[in-house]
C-alpha cells in the first residue's frame, strides 16, 4: 500500500512491533499517531520523524480511547489504517499466576482491541474505506503450558477480529488478523522473566518485525484475512485444526509434565 499522506495509527507503538510499524510507514510518507502508556517509548519510535504523534494512553480505559482517537482525527485527518499491537505477555501456570495479572492481560490485549475498535471502526465504515489490522499469535491458535492467559487473550483476539470481520464483509474496510511465532521484540523478556516454555526453545528463532509487516502488507494485497508470516505458522494452523491431540502429545513431551 502506498501509505503516502494517509493517518496511520497505531496502539502499543512505545516498543516492537508498533515501533517497527511505526518507522516504516514515516518512511514511506505516512502520518503516524502512537497510542501508548510508555511516553518514553513513543518518543523513541518517533525519532527525527515530524510525521509520528504521539499519545499517552491507557489502552482499557474506554472513555480515554475514544477521547484520543478524536483529538487524532481533529488534529490530523481520518484514520485511514489501524495497527492494534498493544500487548502484554507474562507467563506462569493458571493456578500460580496472580491473579491480577490474568486479568490485566485480558484488559489490555483483549479489552484494548474491543475499545479501539469501537473507537476507530464506526468512521472507517462510514468512510467505506480502511485497514483495520488485529494483532493475534500463533498462541491464539495453539495453546500451550505455562502461557495460558497470554493464550486466552489471543484466542478473543481471534474470535472477535474474525466475527467482525464477517459482520463487515462487504462494508469496504480491510481486515486483517495476524497470527505470527515468537517475533524478536522486547515483548519476549516478558515471557523469559517469567515462566519460558520449553516449546518455544525448542522453536526456530524468532522472526524480524518486518517479516511480519511485509506479511500483514501481501496479505491485505490479497484480501486474505489470516495472515501467517512464516511456512511453519501455516502449518501449524493447519496441524491445530486436524491434530490437536496429537500437537498437546508434543508440548507434554517437550515441557516434561
Amino acid at each position: 500500500m502506498a501509505n503516502s499522506g494517509k493517518v496511520v495509527l497505531i496502539t502499543g507503538g512505545g516498543s516492537g512491533m508498533g515501533r517497527e510499524a511505526a518507522r516504516r510507514f514515516a518512511t514511506e510518507g505516512a502520518t503516524v499517531a502512537l497510542f501508548d502508556v510508555n511516553a518514553a517509548g513513543m518518543a523513541e519510535t518517533a525519532g527525527t520523524f515530524d510525521s509520528i504523534h504521539s499519545w499517552t494512553v491507557d489502552m482499557t480505559n474506554f472513555d480515554a480511547v475514544c477521547a484520543a482517537v478524536r483529538e487524532v482525527e481533529e488534529k490530523l485527518g481520518p484514520v485511514e489504517r489501524l495497527y492494534n499491537c498493544a500487548a502484554i505477555m507474562p507467563f506462569g501456570k493458571l493456578v500460580e499466576q496472580d491473579n491480577a495479572i490474568i486479568h490485566k492481560q485480558m484488559a489490555i490485549n483483549y479489552g484494548g482491541l474491543v475499545n479501539i475498535t469501537q473507537a476507530v471502526l464506526p468512521g472507517m465504515l462510514q468512510r467505506g474505506r480502511g485497514d483495520f489490522v488485529s494483532f493475534a499469535s500463533m498462541a491464539g491458535i495453539i495453546p500451550m503450558l505455562l502461557t495460558g492467559a497470554y493464550t486466552a487473550t489471543k484466542f478473543a483476539v481471534v474470535g472477535f477480529t474474525e466475527t467482525l470481520y464477517h459482520e463487515n464483509m462487504h462494508s469496504g474496510v480491510r481486515f486483517a488478523c495476524v497470527c505470527p511465532p515468537a517475533v524478536a521484540t522486547p515483548l519476549l523478556q516478558q515471557g523469559k522473566d517469567t515462566a519460558w516454555p520449553k516449546m518455544l526453545e525448542s522453536q526456530s528463532a524468532p522472526i524480524a518485525p518486518r517479516v511480519v509487516i511485509e506479511a500483514v502488507e501481501e496479505c491485505l494485497k490479497k484480501g486474505k484475512f489470516f495472515v501467517f508470516p512464516t511456512r511453519d505458522s501455516k502449518i501449524g494452523a493447519i496441524m491445530r485444526r486436524l491434530f490437536p491431540g496429537l500437537i498437546w502429545k508434543q508440548v507434554h513431551q517437550v515441557e516434561g509434565f
